[in-house]
């Protein structure tokens, strides 16, 4: 019998049928509360903890800070493998007889479902080739044709491998001289057990049995399957199956880590003297500074004194280039844990670090921070300005920055944040020396920084010289002089789609989503009106619904719209678009990244996907081609985020021996953040900014707390956010503001309301989580609140 120990995962049902995976957090013999509901374990999964107990403090402190449940943050944190959920079971009623014929698709379900012992519902989708099965699901089972059942589903499967050796009773030389010679006839068996005793070294001096790989010895010998099959029943050889890691362990191609240039190399020495007196440091450096050399030369040195690291990048798109980068420095002691490996490559990389406090480095997205560190001396936040960094949903609403941060006081490790353009919050921070500040200010290689050039579009249409066409008279002859040049481009927008905007020219009619408050974007590539939101979609309208008029008008562009015109314009370049609709899949990110990086794209059109730290050698030319859609979104962080978004992408261009040269086309020409762009001034913004938001009392001088309310139904949910807001005005004050219209204010058929909370940085969080969940139990004593779906956002992005 097996004692349950905390830290381990255990089955628990909720309700009559469900079942989910949890982990003890306590062993303790107090008596819960009377109207607290006692759950009997169903299993226990482990008899070793699989979570160390620094986790789980991280995990309390997610919970606390970001107002959400410790389940919640859990669930986010286990890799699928480890989490075992119940899944339903279709299976048929041996008893049952249709009275009536049955329609061909039912009939067909039942079929496939008499051939097995069960199914998912997944499964019989496949099986069957058809879709949405629970309709007609639930109409067999009220027929009493069908029986379900909850089955307990574990993804996490170790990953095996055929070995061959030689069979128990050949053991000494005699013995395989023996079976040489009775296999002498058969020419193809002789020669795989020669190929089998070339691979294991065998000599005179023959000990006994090796296992060899049954992929190698067939590819080696180049012999059928069929062969080796022979000799094993006729005992010469057996086969087993050995457990394997799926973890790359090959060191293939290690080399020492790039000396630093005298600017890195000093770089490098601030960051340590910081680290003297600091547990957190920004390392300031501008585009293709060759931040990432030393961070490279940090981990180094956190590896040579036995301790971990961990690498975060913004999202899975920036880790294709550094990771290939940073396996040739540290091989083997390298771990990736993104979206990119598989839930099951995920559950061996945990375990890994969880039985072993070996020095490696771990190079990942958001969910890296939740894995069982054991020996962490350093985390290292790339790109620390980036809004990916930000879960959004479902809970824990977390910022991966903040979570790094904490994990790395938990270890008493340090954290180094880069970018070239920081976050304000991380920018005050260091300036006003709560964190450590170093700068890094001349580029890789001596290389200059792009000049920026701004196109006034308003003033190129007023003068003719932009009519029907994306692109100004610079920009194409930049295009064209860098094609002639066999040099390549990057064209930024940040919106996919071909157009955003249908209008009727009658009635001003503009097709909207079923669902959602927004307009369809017209998508040329599916010849479909689509929601962004929520992926409904229509075909192409040719008549306009309210008034029947044909006179539909496409306004704005996107990603899809560039292309099209770049491919009239430059017929024999070769082109590619980065966004969402091209590079869904990993295989396809990579297809389109690789291929501009080998030169075989000249022109790569994209969304922000192409900002984020990717570098790219014959780079020459950048246009943006509307800036001003970054600088008129309504939100605090507009300006900031336009600033980062528009150098990031510019520090794209000129990255070796030649400068750069950069288009920004905008209607606006004057606003001082483009002044800021062109002189690559980010301390003036930085101080523009940090003024303003300090005047309208905004982060980081103030902590945002936002309250999100969504219903299906408007009138109670206005009435529920009314009464809301009075609510905690009562504990809060001035420092709630709602409730607030968001610009979408439906979404998924949901209408949206939401309350913001100003609180001042000082306030403990706890004590506003107390007085927040005072408000929540009053607001329970209202019928109305049931049907409203609520939670917390704290320190929102957008």
């Amino acid at each position: 019998m097996c004692l349950i120990k905390a830290y381990c995962r255990v089955v628990v049902p909720f309700g009559k049928k469900h079942y989910y995976t949890g982990v003890v957090a306590e062993i303790h013999d107090r008596c819960p509360n009377q109207n607290y509901e006692i759950k009997e374990i169903f299993v226990l999964l482990d008899e070793k903890p699989v979570i160390r107990e620094t986790q789980l403090s991280l995990w309390r402190w997610i919970s606390s800070y970001y107002l959400c449940m410790l389940g919640e943050v859990c669930r986010a944190a286990l890799p699928a493998g480890l989490k075992i959920e119940s899944e339903t079971i279709v299976s048929i009623n041996s008893d049952y007889e249709a009275k009536t014929p049955l329609k061909p698709n039912v009939q067909k379900i039942l079929d496939i479902l008499s051939q097995s012992f069960g199914m998912s519902v997944s499964e019989l989708e496949k099986n069957t080739g058809l879709k949405n099965l629970l309709p007609v699901i639930n109409s067999l089972l009220s027929t009493g044709a069908i029986e379900i059942n909850e089955s307990l589903k574990q993804s996490f499967k170790h990953k095996t491998e055929t070995y061959v050796s030689l069979a128990d009773n050949i053991r000494t030389l005699n013995d395989l001289q023996d079976t040489f010679a009775s296999i002498k006839r058969a020419k193809q068996q002789e020669q795989l057990l020669l190929n089998y005793l070339d691979i294991c070294g065998v000599t005179d001096n023959f000990e006994g049995s090796t296992s060899v790989l049954k992929k190698l010895l067939m590819e080696r010998s180049g012999i059928t399957a069929a062969v080796l099959n022979g000799l094993i029943k006729r005992g010469v050889f057996k086969t087993e199956e050995k457990i394997v890691s799926r973890i790359n362990s090959s060191d293939t191609g290690m080399k020492a880590a790039a000396v630093l240039t005298e600017a890195q190399q000093n770089a490098f020495e601030e960051v340590k003297k910081s680290f003297e007196t600091k547990e957190i440091t920004l390392l300031h450096g501008v585009t293709s500074s060759g931040k990432t050399e030393v961070y490279i030369r940090m981990i180094n040195e956190t590896l040579s004194t036995g301790r971990q690291a961990l690498y975060l990048l913004p999202e899975f798109a920036v880790s294709t280039q550094i990771t290939e980068r940073l396996r040739m420095v540290f091989g083997n002691k390298l771990l990736v844990y993104n979206s990119g490996i598989s839930d099951n490559e995920r559950v061996e990389i945990w375990n890994s670090l969880l039985s072993s406090d070996e020095p490696v480095v771990v190079l990942g997205i958001r969910t890296s921070v939740f894995l069982p560190f054991g020996k962490l001396g350093l985390v290292i936040v790339d790109e620390e300005q980036e809004p990916s960094y930000k879960q959004q949903d479902p809970a824990p609403r977390y910022h991966t920055r903040n979570v790094a941060m904490m994990l790395a006081n938990k270890h008493g490790a340090k954290t180094l944040l880069g970018s070239a353009t920081p976050s304000l919050e991380s920018y005050l921070w260091a300036k006003s020396g709560k964190y450590g500040y170093v700068e890094l200010n001349s580029r890789y290689g001596g290389s200059l920084l792009p000049r920026i050039e701004v196109v006034d579009v308003m003033d190129m249409r007023r003068k003719k010289r932009m009519v029907n066409t994306l692109f100004s008279p610079l920009l194409k002859e930049k295009i064209a002089e860098a094609l002639s040049h066999g040099e390549q481009m990057i064209l930024f927008q940040n919106r996919r789609g071909f157009a955003p905007l249908i209008t009727c020219q009658e009635c001003g009619k503009v097709p909207q989503c079923e669902n959602c408050d927004v307009s369809l974007t017209y998508h040329k590539s599916l010849h479909r009106l689509v929601c962004h939101y929520c992926n409904y979609s229509i075909p192409l309208l040719q008549k306009c619904p309210a008034c029947g008029s044909t006179s539909m008008k496409m306004q704005g562009f996107g990603t899809e719209k560039i292309e099209e015109e770049v491919t009239s314009l430059f017929p024999s370049a070769k082109i590619a678009r980065l966004d969402i609709d091209t590079a869904r899949t990993r295989s396809a990110f990579r297809r389109i990244i690789s291929d501009f990086e080998d030169g075989k794209t000249q022109i790569l059109i994209g969304t922000q996907m192409v900002t984020k730290g990717l570098d790219f050698a014959n780079v020459s030319v950048v246009g943006i081609l509307s800036a001003d859609g970054m600088m008129n979104i309504p939100d605090f962080r507009a300006y900031e985020r336009a600033f980062q978004m528009m150098l990031q992408v510019s520090g794209r261009a000129g990255r070796r021996d030649k400068q750069g040269t950069v288009i920004i086309q905008t209607s606006a020409p004057e606003n001082p953040v483009l002044r800021m762009v062109r002189s690559f001034d980010y301390k003036s913004m930085a101080q523009s900014q940090l003024k303003e938001r300090h005047d309208f009392n905004y982060p980081p001088y103030t902590r945002l707390i936002m309250i999100i309310l969504r219903s299906r139904d408007e009138q109670a949910l206005d009435n529920i956010a009314e009464q809301y807001s009075e609510k905690l005005r009562v504990h809060f004050g001035n420092s709630v503001s709602g409730p607030i219209y968001p610009p979408v204010m439906r979404v998924q058929t949901l209408f949206v309301r939401k309350i913001m909370l100003k609180m001042d940085i000082s306030l403990s969080v706890s004590l506003i989580r107390e007085k927040l969940e005072i408000v929540r139990a009053e607001m329970f004593q209202n019928p109305l609140f049931k049907q409203v779906l609520m939670h917390y956002d704290v320190d929102p992005f957008g």
